[in-house]
């Protein structure tokens, strides 16, 4: 079937260049971040241990397995499944040390993207090109945040400078009220960058410098 004008006009969008357009703080600050988790990579061949390496399965499995694709993915976005209320939890606070956000968050551009797909409300759509479907989505809080919660979205350069854009996104969520009635996903998002530092921080009493880059950089 043809498509109109009109959804072509949806579908087909110019490439955003990231060189091209403003940075947040926040999307410097993302940016720092995973350059930092990367470089620490270089280093994790030279600590390498037997015991850190099963950590690094270990943690692999509990983090990405059973908090991002079981519960994030399947059981929170999509509610493919129901879980007891208390595995519920125990699943997504995995998922929190998997250092790709609090559930509220991941959830919440989830949703979004399989809402809009492929259109210019899809925060990571493909029609901006290869690279920034797959990881320049990521540094552009400023349009994703306003894709995500567009009602509640304040257009001002206060609000596009500001570190704590994202914030917005799920003080007051567009997509994710189901999570934001609940006590526990509230307070992880409000507390998310703790429990990985507390993560890293028992890693290293355990096991010293390779238990932290085998076990956080995974």
């Amino acid at each position: 079937m043809d498509m109109s004008k009109q959804e072509l006009n949806e579908r087909v969008k110019p490439i955003m260049s990231p060189t091209k357009r403003e940075w947040t703080n926040i999307d410097k600050t993302i940016a720092c971040l995973l350059f930092f988790l990367h470089a620490l990579c270089i280093f994790a061949p030279f600590n390498f241990t037997w015991n850190a390496f099963w950590v690094a399965l270990i943690l692999y499995s509990i983090t990405g397995l059973f908090g991002i694709t079981i519960s994030y993915h399947r059981n929170l976005s999509h509610k493919s499944f129901q879980l007891p209320k208390w595995l519920e939890y125990l699943f997504a606070y995995c998922g929190a040390h998997a250092l790709q956000g609090d559930p509220m968050d991941w959830v919440s551009t989830h949703r979004c993207h399989h809402q809009f797909v492929d259109t210019d409300k899809d925060p990571h759509d493909r029609n901006q090109g290869f690279w920034f479907s797959h990881i320049n989505w990521a540094f552009d809080s400023y349009h994703l945040t306003k894709k995500v919660c567009g009602k509640y979205f304040n257009d001002s350069k206060e609000t596009k400078r500001n570190l704590f854009t994202l914030v917005m996104k799920h003080e007051r969520p567009d997509n994710v009220k189901d999570l934001e009635k609940q006590i526990f996903y509230t307070f992880i998002h409000k507390t998310y960058i703790l429990h990985p530092i507390a993560l890293a921080i028992f890693l290293y009493m355990v096991g010293g410098l390779p238990f932290v880059l085998w076990g956080m950089v995974k």
